[in-house]
């Protein structure tokens, strides 16, 4: 089965078990969400379904209006049902790297008002512990003017190597749809980390608008395999 297909078969799963009418759900972004916004289509037309999108970023609006769903936003549905959404990687623990499209602050948004967050993904993306398959790091969102100290601050207090993120069809970095610029921390992978207290330390430092460690959020993931099957992974309580 090819990745494309395992996203698909994870992605209406999920949609499956997690959208019912009279709603409101947060949609994610990412190339698994395609999956997961097509099969939401389906069963809207089937079943004539109510229910209220709010996107996490352009593409996943896009996605919205180009299926005919309903668009919605945080001012008219602050609290959401659920959220549907990708993963760059996820661990035993539940903790997720996400942000690999520049997206990180306003899926964490979404996310943050959601009941659950529910996460679509391919096998590659499951994960013993961070790191071991995704490897290009963790998205930090900073404000410009601080991205150079924050650089330095990490690397001192928790090792590794942070790279500015450049743009690809623009010179020069590049920037989120908040206007902000994204550093990407490729952490020591032999070292072990405290997830939640490094989180909430790269929080604290003045200037870092966002993380994409996705640290107690996650509810439910759902990864296709290989073999056509969904594999499911739940939070512990």
């Amino acid at each position: 089965m090819s990745l494309n297909e395992a996203k698909r078969i994870a992605a209406h799963r999920a949609v499956n078990e997690w959208v019912q009418t009279d709603t409101a759900i947060g949609i994610g972004s990412g190339s698994t969400v395609v999956f997961a916004v097509e099969r939401l289509a389906e069963r809207m037309k089937l079943e004539n379904l109510n229910v209220a999108c709010v996107p996490t970023s352009f593409q996943a609006r896009q996605l919205i209006i180009e299926h005919g769903l309903q668009l919605s936003d945080l001012d008219r549905n602050p609290q959401l049902d659920v959220a549907i959404d990708g993963a760059d990687e996820v661990d035993n623990d539940m903790v997720l790297i996400k942000g690999g499209g520049g997206c990180l602050l306003q899926e964490k948004i979404v996310a943050s008002c959601a009941k659950n967050l529910v996460i679509i993904a391919d096998y590659t993306k499951n994960s013993k512990k961070l790191g071991d398959q995704y490897k290009k790091g963790i998205p930090i969102e900073v404000a410009p003017m601080a991205y150079v100290p924050i650089k330095q601050h990490i690397q001192k207090c928790f090792g590794g190597n942070l790279k500015l993120r450049m743009a690809v069809a623009k010179a020069g970095p590049c920037v989120t749809d908040n206007g902000n610029f994204i550093l990407d921390w490729e952490f020591a992978n032999e070292k072990i980390y405290n997830w939640p207290d490094v989180n909430r330390d790269l929080l604290m430092m003045p200037g870092v608008v966002e993380t994409g460690l996705f640290v107690n959020m996650a509810t439910k993931a759902y990864f296709g395999m290989a073999d056509g099957q969904v594999r499911t992974q739940e939070r512990n309580a």
